[in-house]
This record gives structure tokens, sequence and C-alpha cells, in this order.
């Protein structure tokens, strides 16, 4: 009896030891994720809006979060990088007017060509949003302005809502974001894990749909 339950005892360090080896490389991929989600994510915004090698599309796309985003898509829609600006996310009861001294923008001859979608909260609903505006306007290509370390998440997304559509990403470089010593500054590396665990959220959303399609 006391040799049946040594083997027991030694069954269960054996499988103790079998999942704590497994955290333990989970554990360790995830952290290579990490590293590369991070070291990928692009450190300079693509040439201004006056360059002449920008390429055109049918509209410019900026989901808010920042106003560094939207002076970004003003900027690209004033230089006639696109037909129209659509702003994907904004709080009810904000016009463009408003927007436009938030983000201390003078109307111009721009304001005509702003539209913005009010049903979006999340960046799921900015694709799916997005989607529908363009369809509605028969568009084929957009410019997506958005954070440079929401990138990745947001060209996923905008991909599965709508692969039809050629999508250029225009990443805006926030300055309270610092990528050099990301993991020395607590808000930054919080920040950066958040973006990374739902980037994998998507990625495996992703997989699943791609599973059940075929």
């Amino acid at each position: 009896m006391a040799r049946a339950f040594g083997r027991r005892e030694g069954g269960v360090a054996r499988m103790l030891g079998r999942v704590v080896a497994a955290l333990v490389l989970l554990a360790l991929v995830w952290a290579g994720g990490l590293v590369w989600f991070v070291s990928t994510i692009p450190r300079e915004e693509p040439p201004g809006a006056d360059a002449a090698a920008l390429r055109r599309t049918d509209a410019i796309v900026v989901l808010t979060g920042g106003s560094a985003r939207l002076t970004t898509g003003l900027k690209l829609l004033a230089a006639g990088a696109a037909r129209k600006l659509f702003v994907s996310g904004v709080y009810e009861g904000v016009d463009v007017q408003e927007l436009l001294r938030l983000s201390r923008q003078a109307p111009g001859d721009v304001e005509c060509c702003i539209v913005l979608g009010y049903a979006a909260d999340s960046t799921i609903g900015n694709a799916y949003e997005t989607e529908g505006w363009m369809s509605e306007q028969g568009y084929a290509s957009l410019r997506l302005v958005t954070a440079n370390y929401h990138m990745r998440r947001s060209l996923l997304e905008f991909r599965m809502a709508m692969p039809e559509v050629a999508i250029i990403p225009h990443p805006v470089v926030p300055p309270n974001v610092h990528l050099s010593d990301w993991w020395l500054r607590r808000g930054t590396a919080s920040l950066l894990i958040t973006e990374y665990n739902k980037y994998l959220v998507a990625v495996l959303r992703y997989w699943l749909e791609k599973s059940l399609e075929s």
C-alpha cells in the first residue's frame, strides 16, 4: 500500500513538473513575442503630407484617441492625399466645427470633406464602422491614421473587416510613448503589454474565423 501511495505521489509530482514546464515555456514564448512586437513598432512617421511621393487614396481614416492623429489626418487631407477624411469613434454631440477647434485647426477648405463616425467604441467597431462608410461611398482604398503602437492590431482588424480594400498604414508617433527604454517606464510598459495582449486576442480570432471558413 505504501508502495502504491509512493507511486501515486511520484505521478502527481511528474504531472505538476510538466505543468510548470509548460507554463514556463508559454511565458517565455509570450515574452519573446512581446519583445518582437515592440521592436517592430515604427519609430518614425511616414514622409510629410507635402511629400511628392505620398500615394493618394480614396479616403483618410483617423481613429480617435489622440489629438496628433487628427492633426495628421487634417494635414493629409489639406495636402490632397485623399478625397475625404473619415474620423471613426467620435463622441456623441461632437461636430466637425468642435473637432477642428479641439485640434486647434481652422476650418479652411477641408470642413466640407470631413465625415464623423459615432458608432464605434473599440478597434473592431472602428473597422466595421469604416467598412460601412467605405461601402456607401464606393471607395476602394484608404490611408489609416492611428498611433504607432496601435497600428498592427488596427491593420489586422481592418483587413478582416474589408479584405478587398487597399489599406496604407500611416502611424503617428505619440510623444509620451517612449519605445527606446519602454521597460523602465511603468506607463509605457503597461500600455504596450495591454496592446500586445489585445493583438494576440485579435490574431486568435482571425485564426478561428479562417478555420471556420475552410
